[in-house]
Formats: structure tokens, sequence, C-alpha cells
């Protein structure tokens, strides 16, 4: 008695937090894999055009089946939509090129790795060339007699 209680009060918090069916919130708590299962109330709560258990599946199958979802490299879990076109292509590599994707994804990246790392090694006055433009020209150290030329 005591775990149907608990699963009528699990399903009445669903249909309340999400704004669900009574029977998709049945299938969303007997959803087998509990990863997916939280992805899937992510959806259901963050979408607005998401409003069913049904939609949420197919959105979910519809982005695993993305290949640029596909995890590029196990260690700092890029996948291959984050692929840096400067060097061999994962997080793993920071410090190999200019950083501008690697700065881009650095959040992500942090937290799949633990290492916090600068990116920004540009101009320490004006910030060109470093972060997220790593082609900006610093012009804090021109010539001034070609100005006044």
């Amino acid at each position: 008695m005591p775990k149907q209680h608990a699963r009528k009060k699990a399903l009445a918090a669903l249909k309340d937090e999400l704004g669900i069916k009574h029977a998709c919130a049945i299938a969303l708590l007997d959803h087998p894999d509990a990863d997916e299962r939280e992805t899937l109330e992510r959806y259901l709560a963050e979408y607005a055009d998401i409003n069913t258990y049904r939609e949420a599946v197919d959105y979910l199958r519809q982005e695993q089946a993305d290949p640029r979802n596909q995890v590029l490299c196990e260690t700092c879990d890029w996948t291959v939509g984050m692929i840096c076109p400067e060097c061999p292509g994962c997080g793993c590599y920071n410090g190999r090129c200019s950083g501008w994707r690697h700065y881009e994804y650095q959040a992500e990246m942090d937290a799949a790795t633990g290492e916090y790392g600068d990116y920004n090694d540009g101009c320490p006055e004006c910030g060109a060339g470093g972060g997220g433009d790593p082609y900006g020209e610093c012009v804090c150290y021109d010539d001034e007699g070609s100005e006044a030329a």
C-alpha cells in the first residue's frame, strides 16, 4: 500500500509540475532509463512546443540520432558538433591553436574535465587576438610617427 501511495503522489507531482495528462505522467514515471527520464522531464518543463511524453521521446530520439551530438572524446565529452578546426579536434588539445573554439565551449569543457583554463591570451590592454576573437588586430603599440606622416 505505501508503494502505491508514493506512486500516486509522484504522478500528481509530475502532472502539476509539468502540466501533462495522467497517461503522460504514467509513461514518464515508467520510463526505463533514469537519465533519459530526467532529460524528458527537462524537455517537458522548458520547451513550449513539447507537451506530451511522446513528443518528448521523439525529440530525444531525434537529438540522439543527430551526428553532431555524437561524443567525439570520452575524456572531455566534446561532441562532433564542437570540433575545433585548428587543432586535432577536441577540448583535450587546448593550447595547440588560437583557442577560439575552446573558449566558446570553455564552460562545458571545464565541467567535464575539472580543469579551468584561460584562453584569453590576447593584448592585455585592448584584448585583441584573444578569447573569442583570435584574429583581431591590436593597435595599442603602433608607431605614433606613422600617424603624423
